[in-house]
C-alpha cells in the first residue's frame, strides 16, 4: 500500500466523520457496557479455571 497525499486525506476525512457521528455514552449506557464486559471477563476466567483444574486432575492420574 502506497502512502500518498490522496490516501492520507481520505483517511483524515473518514476519521473526522467517525468523530462527528460518535457521542459520549450516558451513565446508563456506560454502566450496561461495564456490566456486560465484567460478566464476560468473569465467564472467561471461570472457564480457564475449570480447564486448569481438569488438566491438573488428568496430570495426577
Amino acid at each position: 500500500m502506497s502512502l500518498n497525499k490522496e490516501s492520507t486525506a481520505k483517511f483524515i476525512r473518514q476519521c473526522r466523520r467517525v468523530l462527528h457521528v460518535s457521542k459520549k455514552p450516558d451513565r446508563e449506557e456506560f454502566l450496561n457496557v461495564a456490566k456486560i464486559t465484567g460478566i464476560g471477563i468473569i465467564i472467561i476466567g471461570v472457564i480457564g479455571f475449570i480447564i486448569s483444574l481438569i488438566a491438573q486432575l488428568i496430570g495426577n492420574v
